[in-house]
């Protein structure tokens, strides 16, 4: 089964310690050692994304998040493991790690 932990961020918040970055590699390490890692990336602030629409005739685009909130996205593991209860566990060492809150949710296929 795979998921998505969804590592939750405000821009107000300052960037990872040294400390936390220890923690994050080696939760990854741990991921990949056990073969549940399937990709971990981190995301620049959402006031760098461009929304694009090109669904009608013409090509629309726009500067900056879809959505306007405190919160965002800033980063993502998506992991391959056996059941729910350990993609649990893993997203609380993960938000542990990264001293962030974490989203946990299932991937579909």
């Amino acid at each position: 089964m795979k998921f998505l932990i969804s590592v939750i961020d405000t821009q107000t918040r300052p960037p990872h310690t040294p400390r936390e970055i220890a923690a994050i590699d080696a939760f990854n390490e741990k991921l990949v050692k056990a073969g549940q890692r399937v990709l971990a990336i981190g995301l620049e602030s959402p006031n760098d994304a461009t929304v694009v629409d090109a669904r009608g005739q013409s090509i629309e685009t726009q500067s900056g998040p879809l959505h306007s909130t405190e919160e965002f996205v800033s980063g993502i593991w998506i992991i391959d493991v056996s059941d729910h209860e350990t993609a649990m566990q893993l997203a609380k060492e993960g938000s542990k790690a990264c001293n962030r809150k974490v989203e946990l949710r299932p991937v579909i296929g």
